[in-house]
């Protein structure tokens, strides 16, 4: 740790910090032990206590032990957008001494197939709306047992909200060979093996999205996953008075982490959506008194753009955490002047199960990761020599903390790849590119292989978002590189306009007010307003399916 970082070290914190030798499921029992009446998962105004949570975990886990056959060790596949049932599967599993795999609800059937193949899974959970995608796996021999659940098991009748369609449909009486409903599992009242489970048993394996070839899976033991959400706990002051908005996907470790893991650990309320509705966020945000939301930048973006905020009561809301992207200055700045919140960033990724770089709640700066967390060795590398690179100059993040990963499932070459030793220990290479400041805190330039190579200069796409979120009219924007004959590739600029923009306002116009602000380099020279970005099932707006669209139309008209 340099001398610039320790001089702005959390106060009264430690430098080390002992992580629990337990495994993620005793946090759970610890939670019920204390808060047995206490909601813990709120799920559009349907109230699951800690002891009514317990319950269903140890029914699940005994069916999936006794039925099912699951054995330490073995794979469960979890295909589910967030839900208590997501939540029971997830500890269910961990009940049963299995290892779960989170697969991305987005995701269709040959993608659904790579990640229970890869993974080994012979049994998946999965939610009802998306049964046609996981039946033919039965079918195919690829899977031997099929428990499926229905969102609305645990919707209340007189509920107000504006339910989502998926979560409004009544259960389907799905039937066949493998095939069993949720509720019949637990019907048949199996009670679970004693837990004989340690913190250096694998956990998760969280598939990554498959932006440079097939998807990989990233393994996570007890151990790893607690280091995580312990480290962020500490660092962002998690308690049991906390009642967490959970909208960030529980499949991704951003939501897995925030909405589910972190809560239970702190025996908090963890407030559930299945899917991102910012109306129906701001009604249970009043309702409930949600003071803590872990989100991606975009969310955060479109929740404080909602007219309707106007008149209504955010005022519990105390913390606003979040990472992925960088949070726009021209969103911090409206955060901290028209409601008094200081979003918190930090930075992390599927391989070190979210968290590991923080701002200090004291002391943060904005557009920033922060610095390195407990027991975290984070350096700045040059990406082709590999030799650390001094303090100012731009180079690859690489990280060292007891967070990291142990390596990809059934992937030695993508691990080795990934690994190098630096004096004596085992660092992660994060593909991300970032420099350190006078003062130890890390910034992120951008993805490594993200960056435009315009006639010779480097335009971080990042940079010039974060300068057009700026512009009084623009909501989203997302910068590509495109083909362009004369500079070999050019920056092009997608852009969402926010409600009430005028509607004369044409693209010539916002090129113009780029001109007005940043270097002429960095300009981009086209800009195409559209109604909508395509995004991640995390939320993240996805540029790469942007530029390579750009590109493939680019080669069409040659």
């Amino acid at each position: 740790m340099s001398a610039a970082t320790t001089e702005y070290w959390p106060k009264g914190f430690p430098r080390e910090l002992h992580v629990p030798k337990t495994s993620l499921y005793y946090n759970l029992e610890v939670a019920t032990g204390r808060y047995p009446d206490k909601p813990a998962i709120v799920f559009y105004d349907t109230v699951l206590t800690y002891s009514e949570l317990s319950e269903q975990v140890e029914l699940l886990a005994g069916y999936l032990q006794k039925v099912c056959g699951v054995k330490p060790g073995d794979r469960v596949a979890l295909y589910s957008q967030n839900c208590p049932q997501f939540v029971i599967g997830y500890y269910a599993v961990l009940r049963a001494q299995g290892v779960v795999v989170p697969v991305n609800p987005m995701n269709l059937g040959e993608e659904l197939r790579y990640c229970v193949t890869d993974s080994g899974a012979r049994v998946a959970l999965a939610a009802q709306e998306l049964f046609s995608n996981a039946e033919p796996l039965l079918f195919a021999g690829d899977l031997d047992h099929l428990i499926v659940h229905a969102y609305s098991d645990f919707i209340k009748e007189d509920t107000d909200l504006n339910l989502p369609a998926a979560v409004q449909e009544p259960r389907v009486q799905h039937s066949g060979a493998g095939i069993v409903l949720w509720t019949d599992a637990l019907a048949q009242s199996h009670e679970p093996m004693e837990f004989s489970g340690c913190s250096e048993d694998l956990a998760v394996i969280g598939y990554t999205s498959g932006t440079t070839g097939n998807p990989k899976g990233c393994v996570h033991s007890h151990f790893t996953v607690m280091a995580s959400i312990e480290s962020s706990k500490i660092w962002r002051g998690g308690s049991s008075a906390q009642t967490a908005l959970a909208i960030a996907p529980l499949f991704h470790f951003l939501g897995m982490q925030g909405g589910m893991n972190s809560p239970l650990l702190t025996g908090a309320t963890s407030v559930l959506m299945q899917r991102w509705d910012r109306d129906v966020a701001l009604t249970l945000i009043e309702r409930y008194g949600v003071n803590v939301w872990s989100a991606p930048p975009s969310m955060i973006v479109d929740f404080f753009s909602n007219p309707a905020l106007a008149g209504r009561d955010v005022s519990s809301l105390t913390r606003l955490m979040g990472g992925g992207a960088a949070m726009p200055e021209a969103i911090s700045k409206k955060l901290r002047d028209e409601f008094g919140i200081s979003y918190n960033e930090a930075y992390g990724l599927s391989e070190t199960a979210a968290f590991i770089l923080g701002n200090p709640i004291e002391r943060g700066k904005r557009q920033c990761l922060g610095i390195p967390s407990f027991n975290v060795d984070a350096r700045i590398i040059d990406p082709a020599t590999l030799k650390e690179l001094s303090q100012g100059e731009t180079g690859e993040i690489v990280l060292h903390g007891n967070q990291v990963m142990l390596r990809y499932w059934n992937n030695p070459e993508a691990t080795e790849k990934t690994f190098i030793e630096l004096d004596g220990n085992r660092f992660l290479r994060t593909g991300d590119l970032g420099y350190i400041d006078d003062e130890g805190y890390f910034f992120m330039v951008d993805r490594l292989k993200r960056m435009i190579n315009a006639s010779g200069f480097k335009v971080w796409p990042a940079e010039v978002e974060s300068i057009m979120y700026g512009h009084p009219h623009i909501q989203e924007a997302c910068v590509i590189g495109a083909p362009d004959p004369k500079r070999g590739e050019t920056a092009r600029a997608l852009v969402v306009l926010k409600v009430g923009a005028p509607e004369n306002l044409s693209e010539a116009d916002i090129i113009a007010w780029c001109r007005e602000n940043m270097a002429v380099y960095k300009v981009p020279t086209s800009v195409h307003i559209v109604d909508a970005l395509p995004k991640s099932g995390t939320g993240k707006i996805m540029w790469r399916k942007l530029q390579d669209e750009a590109f493939e139309e680019s080669a069409a008209n040659v």
